[in-house]
């Protein structure tokens, strides 16, 4: 990336502890980065080496799928730039990361539901998580491709692309035109998808108020691993706070449970989660930096400030429409990622307009000082 560069990638492993005060300083700046990590360029699980699978003993083959370091602190679900005739716009993704990079969080999430992946061609996917790839690589940000499809030959294409990219994970979400009957058939769907990439940790990617698929995500962490040696665990895109709770216990608690509402950050946090993929990190990550410090120092009064401005910015987000708001928020931000694709609606000038009065009526620029 042109400009300031981001810190180094870090080569040590993350330790497996909460926000704590030494990791973050009182400003919510981490006082060392948080993707503390084993270079996936230098351990055997992150080696481009290519491996038989059926000429490595099983206890080499999972130690070299397994080896890998938590999502810990922010992980923004990136936008998808599009120029103003609607086409792919990679020139973008630099300013994008950049942005990102100086708010300080952990990695990217690209290609995902923030990042309109339903919309895209198999082509644009390919080259997106390509152009990420490339921006990020030498930098502390850590990437995770989202490779889901209704089409499981696509799926396993962009995983292959995914893991010879590079990227430090993978994810999908279940396919949702013909869903999965059971959680017996999920299962082996994410087992032949993540066979696809099998150096490159898999997060099954679980949104049932999108997809329609809703099982027992604790009796999937259970079952799973037996035919998914590479799960590292699950993008839970889920209110439900109980279910949550046993994700974070599974397997003695060996499982990434990355959350992934904004609006529940606080708590998910007081119960235990260490890592969040949101689209609000985007463009609000000083506002949940602050609550994270905020929680990590005991100071529950400030946290919930902090959390309900974040609703406050998420209702008026919705508002208007989520995703073409968010896109106008990052021009406010200074980085155009462009208009939305339809379904979605991009702003008319007028309700651009009426949106950016009420962002200042929530004091919005306040919430990214």
């Amino acid at each position: 990336m042109s400009g300031a560069q981001p810190a180094k990638r870090n080569t040590h492993h993350a330790e497996r502890d909460d926000y704590s005060e030494d990791r973050l300083g009182k400003a919510g700046r981490p006082k060392q980065p948080l993707t503390e990590r084993t270079s996936s360029r230098s351990t055997p699980h992150g080696s481009r080496n290519h491996y038989n699978i059926l000429t490595v003993p099983l206890i080499a083959l999972l130690t070299l799928m397994r080896s890998h370091t938590p999502l810990v602190g922010l992980v923004p679900a990136t936008l998808t730039p599009f120029n103003t005739k609607g086409e792919l716009n990679l020139a973008a993704v630099e300013p994008h990361a950049e942005s990102l990079a100086r708010d300080g969080v952990t990695g990217v999430f690209v290609g995902g539901t923030t990042g309109e992946f339903s919309s895209l061609t198999l082509d644009e996917r390919l080259a997106l998580a390509a152009r990420w790839a490339a921006v990020v690589k030498g930098t502390a940000l850590r990437l995770v491709a989202h490779v889901g499809a209704n089409c499981l030959t696509e799926s396993k294409m962009l995983a292959a692309r995914a893991q010879s990219l590079g990227a430090d994970a993978i994810a999908a979400v279940a396919p949702s035109y013909f869903k999965p009957k059971s959680l017996d058939v999920l299962i082996a769907w994410c087992a032949e998808l993540a066979d696809s990439a099998p150096e490159t940790p898999f997060y099954f990617y679980d949104i049932p108020s999108l997809t329609g698929v809703a099982f027992p995500m604790a009796d999937f962490l259970e079952q799973a691993p037996a035919r998914v040696p590479t799960l590292a665990g699950v993008k839970f895109t889920n209110p439900d706070l109980m279910t949550f709770q046993k994700l974070l216990r599974a397997g003695g608690g060996r499982f990434d449970v990355l959350f992934g509402m904004d609006e529940q950050l606080l708590a998910a946090v007081v119960l235990g989660a260490r890592g969040a993929v949101g689209s609000g990190y985007n463009f609000a990550a000083p506002l949940y930096r602050r609550l994270l410090a905020s929680a990590s120092a005991n100071d529950f009064a400030t946290a919930r400030t902090e959390q309900y401005r974040g609703v406050e910015l998420v209702s008026l987000l919705m508002k208007y429409g989520y995703l073409s708001a968010a896109k106008e928020v990052m021009k406010l931000r200074g980085v155009d990622l462009g208009p939305v694709r339809l379904p979605h609606v991009t702003l008319s000038a007028e309700q651009s307009t009426a949106f950016r009065r009420e962002l200042e009526a929530i004091r919005f620029s306040e919430m990214i000082k």
